[in-house]
């Protein structure tokens, strides 16, 4: 019997690539003889890059970057070439496998995300994207097309930190230069000056967020909390980022409305920076995700399916990634378990095996450092019994 061991991240506690390996060992472990197939997940966030080069048997290459509240981070990206990834993935690419070349891969959260800050320091008036710029510069060199995967972020500044990377100036009313440009020296920013290099290679965004910039759906309202938003800085902040993204739009000859956009307010509004001055595009990041790793067919060859999350609830099933796998396996018949380190779903779903890995009245800094053990021991229980 084979068994398809599809995890993403622990969300600040392990990565998907970890918690593939754990499992997969407690397969070794249940004493079944079971084969296993492991195929980390990504949505975009921590591993985007590394399971998706490893995947296309491409290669990283570190780079010297800034992180997100100006400290010094080693972040990389993956060269894959185009030959090397699937046909399907290839066709939401826009990259057909005849014109040869490579891909870069980027993740923002390598440079600029929220688990590169601890909790006391994260503000997302003080965060920039400024390295996430410096990676998708150090990787475009002579290739077809930069992808981006942009989960896992710690600001809100528009992408304006990565355009300054990439060749932009903010200057203020006097003609001095803005630098940084985090959102508390957005006061400061009257005019946005420069382009990106020519012949600069195509930004495609992977992305499953459908929040606007702007409104009470838009990137401040839905994830400023989580990054660090105290809340009587909201109303300020969001009347700036209207205005800084109406001085991006007529500096580039957008339309205004580019803000209201599906998908604008992605990772704090990097999406709609990227869109504005770069002519960046949207691709849906799980269905690139799933098509790039041929889940599908691994699905079909599968007997058991082990999937899981940090968090697994009735969300889960209507979104992307372990939910996506879990109702694809349960639609093919199979055995499926999902293993979490909290499960909160309401009634049972047939078919469906939810293991909550936290023991009873664990505190969550230990559930978070001891989730490894957790999960080997009880998926190892869950399969023992089977």
């Amino acid at each position: 019997m084979r068994v398809l061991v599809a995890f993403d991240k622990f969300k600040d506690s392990i990565s998907a690539q970890t918690a593939c390996d754990v499992a997969a060992g407690a397969v070794a472990a249940s004493g079944r003889g079971l084969a296993v197939d492991s195929c980390p997940l990504s949505d975009g966030g921590e591993g985007f890059a590394s399971i998706l080069t490893r995947a296309a048997g491409g290669a990283e290459t570190p780079v010297a970057a800034t992180g997100p509240r100006g400290d010094p981070v080693t972040a990389s990206f993956g060269m894959v070439s185009v030959e090397n990834i699937p046909e399907r993935a290839r066709s939401l690419l826009g990259t057909p496998a005849s014109g040869g070349g490579r891909i870069a891969v980027v993740e923002m959260a390598s440079a600029s995300g929220l688990a590169l800050l601890s909790l006391e320091r994260r503000d997302p008036l003080l965060t920039s994207s400024v390295g996430t710029g410096q990676v998708i510069r150090a990787s475009a060199d002579g290739v077809r097309a930069v992808l981006l995967g942009v989960g896992g972020s710690a600001t809100h500044d528009l992408g304006l930190g990565a355009l300054g990377a990439l060749g932009l100036r903010y200057r203020d009313r006097d003609g001095g230069v803005v630098d940084p440009v985090t959102p508390a020296d957005w006061p400061r920013l009257h005019a946005i000056e420069g382009r990106l290099a020519r012949g600069f290679p195509p930004i495609l965004i992977a992305c499953d967020v459908d929040n606007p910039l702007l409104g009470p759906r838009g990137a401040l309202a839905t994830y400023g909390h989580q990054k660090g938003l105290r809340p009587g800085d909201a109303s300020h902040l969001e009347a700036e980022t209207a205005r800084l993204a109406a001085l991006l739009c007529r500096a580039f000859g957008q339309p205004d409305d580019l803000a209201l956009r599906p998908g604008a307010g992605a990772a704090g509004g990097i999406a709609f920076g990227l869109m504005a001055a770069a002519g960046a595009t949207l691709i849906p990041g799980y269905e690139l995700v799933a098509s790039w790793l041929d889940v599908e067919r691994r699905l079909a060859q599968a007997d058991i399916v082990i999937t899981g999350e940090g968090r697994f609830d009735a969300s889960s099933l209507e979104g992307k990634g372990p939910g996506a796998v879990a109702r694809s396996a349960l639609a093919q018949g199979k055995e499926v378990h999902v293993f979490a380190g909290e499960v909160r779903l309401t009634g049972k779903i047939p078919g469906l095996h939810t293991h909550a890995i936290t023991p009873q009245g664990v505190p969550l800094a230990e559930a978070l450092s001891n989730a490894p053990a957790f999960l080997f021991s009880s998926v190892k229980r869950a399969l023992a019994a089977g």
